[in-house]
């Protein structure tokens, strides 16, 4: 394979607008750009996650899922392409099911923290979330596959689990009585 950017600046980005497969020109704070953004921010995080000390298995299924949100983020660029499927979504359901069958039930809401693997986890999820509703938004604008809705669903859910069992067993629960104590 090629040089795929032999260039990084191109200017043509300069008045606000960026390009799509195609050669279709929109703005950057387009609903489908925010959607691709907050893909993106949301693979940087998984990345920054991946590198912390983390069990080699949850940094396997997190390898696989950045690459899973790379496709996210060209289906979102290319509406023609298509890349995630239903077994795509199978995978992250059997990756929670199997997580979360070794974790004690929940009975109080966990505060996002504890240690650095979990806070790390907790923003990832959190901004999983973020990339979610910016999907939402741009479905109700252009019709997205709704694989891509329910793949951004599961993730978010099995970050809550990843961080979870990265807390390994020192969650931080909330305490609504009395904060701070």
């Amino acid at each position: 394979m090629g040089n795929r950017l032999s260039k990084i600046y191109t200017r043509t980005g300069d008045d606000g607008t960026t390009g799509l497969s195609g050669g279709r020109r929109i703005t950057k704070d387009s609903a489908r750009m925010k959607a691709i953004g907050t893909v993106d921010e949301l693979n940087s995080h998984l990345g920054l996650l991946a590198s912390l000390n983390i069990p080699p298995a949850i940094y396997k299924h997190l390898i696989s899922i950045q690459h899973d949100l790379f496709d996210i983020g060209g289906e979102l660029a290319m509406p023609e392409f298509t890349a995630i499927t239903a077994t795509h979504i199978e995978s992250l359901e059997q990756q929670l099911d199997q997580l979360n069958n070794n974790l004690p039930p929940l009975k109080e809401f966990i505060l996002p923290g504890g240690n650095t693997e979990t806070a790390s986890c907790h923003i990832a999820r959190s901004v999983c979330r973020r990339a979610e509703r910016c999907c939402v938004t741009l479905h109700r604008e252009e019709n997205l596959r709704s694989e891509l809705l329910q793949y951004l669903n599961r993730l978010s859910d099995l970050l809550f689990v990843i961080a979870r069992v990265l807390a390994d067993g020192k969650e931080v629960f909330w305490n609504r009585s009395n904060p701070g104590d």
